[in-house]
């Protein structure tokens, strides 16, 4: 096996990124949004993903960035719940790629952007508000659940926020929950993507990234706190590999709250 690249900032690569980024935005994302309106929603899904698939293959030729994927296999029998560790904008578009179509719970507020925001809704989203914490779980519960019985996959993310590398949150067992309820599987996914995609830096760092996709978890006739702890102990055992940050255990994580809802992306 080849090993992976080394990380290089990108600041030139960077700026022609975020141009081409801006730009199909409007010249693809705006035109396919509009032609998506009367489809079926997995057509949707096909057409909105040019915009993902041209952003995935522009961050490749200006910043340098490759892609290491394993475990794809994994997502042949829809619908589950997949739940990733959250660092970057990434994986929010790359895992949508994958296997659509994929209904995400997302802040609220995503859905306020123009044009992105237009796009997303069309997409089926669970959005929530974070102004009203109590009403969110029960929220997620039920429009997820609704998801699941319409046949779509579900892609929560159960530390709740991004969390940068080197740093680690406990996960929410909400996911569990949905899975558990609607007897589907949980597909675990980890990844590095805050490694090169910082979501507090416009640089860009070149190298390969990894995403790796797990087998899928059972759910019937298990707790949600079983199960979401069988996830989340294979999402760290890949990221103790795949990281070049180490991050904690979860020993030194204990006294962070726990996340309250499902998750933001």
């Amino acid at each position: 096996m080849t090993q992976p690249k080394p990380r290089k900032p990108r600041p030139l690569g960077s700026l022609l990124f975020y141009f081409g980024y801006f730009s199909a935005l409007l010249v693809i994302g705006a035109p396919m949004a509009l032609l998506s309106i009367p489809l079926p929603l997995r057509q949707r899904f096909s057409l909105l993903n040019i915009y993902n698939r041209f952003v995935l293959f522009w961050l490749r030729i200006t910043c340098g960035i490759e892609y290491r994927f394993s475990g794809l296999e994994n997502l042949a029998s829809p619908p589950y719940v997949m739940v990733a560790n959250h660092q970057s904008e990434w994986e929010t578009i790359i895992l949508h790629t994958l296997r659509p179509p994929l209904c995400t719970v997302l802040k609220q507020e995503l859905l306020q952007i123009p044009i992105f925001g237009w796009g997303l809704r069309l997409i089926k989203p669970i959005p929530l508000d974070r102004s009203q914490p109590a009403k969110m779980l029960r929220k997620v519960l039920k429009v997820g659940g609704e998801r699941l019985d319409e046949g779509l996959s579900v892609l929560i993310f159960p530390e709740g926020t991004r969390v940068p590398p080197g740093k680690r949150k406990p996960f929410s067992k909400s996911a569990a929950m949905i899975a558990c309820k609607a007897g589907v599987p949980i597909i675990p996914v980890a990844h590095n993507g805050g490694e090169h995609w910082d979501p507090k830096s416009w640089i860009k760092l070149s190298g390969t990234l990894s995403l790796r996709i797990g087998k899928p978890i059972n759910t019937q006739g298990r707790r949600a706190d079983e199960v979401m702890a069988e996830a989340e102990q294979w999402i760290e055992t890949q990221l103790a590999e795949i990281s070049a940050v180490p991050r904690p255990t979860l020993a030194t994580t204990e006294s962070d709250a726990a996340p309250k809802d499902a998750t933001q992306a």
